[in-house]
């Protein structure tokens, strides 16, 4: 029986993409491998909490910076480790005062996002558009999530 071989991934490099990288190293001060996997960790991070403050904006109906008349509100943030594969973080996820808010991007007592972060990166590196993502999301988590909404996420 022949085993099958791994996909090798071949890098491109863009204008686009060494732009980026330098903005990288100048942000970041990398000088080692690990600079690299605290600076992707750093940027999952501020990802998955961009994501869920646009997931609790939806779940309250108007954004952060708006005002409301209903009886749930945002209540700050609530720490939580989760492991990756770039190692141990924390994220702050946001609370409502009625406790009703369910993220769907890093569930309640979920601590692997090993799987999430590398879909996450590689949705970012590849440029695809609020569909695709919308797909794949659907994908990981199992829950729809419209353009809207991934476009807000994009533009956070």
């Amino acid at each position: 029986m022949a085993r099958k071989k791994k996909e090798i991934h071949k890098v491109e490099m863009t204008d686009g993409k060494r732009a980026i990288i330098q903005q990288l190293f100048q942000e970041y001060n990398i000088e080692s491998a690990t600079d690299i996997q605290d600076a992707l960790k750093d940027l999952l991070g501020g990802t998955i909490k961009q994501m869920m403050e646009t997931e609790m904006d939806e779940h309250l109906g108007y954004s952060k910076s708006e005002r409301s008349d209903s009886e749930n509100a945002r209540n700050g943030y609530k720490t939580k480790r989760v492991n990756s594969s770039y190692g141990s973080f924390q994220i702050d996820v946001p609370q409502d005062r009625q406790s009703s808010f369910q993220p769907q991007v890093v569930k309640k007592r979920q601590k692997d996002i090993s799987a999430i972060d590398e879909k996450i990166i590689s949705m970012y590196a590849k440029g695809m558009t609020t569909r695709q993502i919308s797909e794949t999301l659907e994908d990981i988590y199992g829950f729809e999530a419209s353009e809207g909404f991934i476009s807000d996420v994009t533009d956070k």
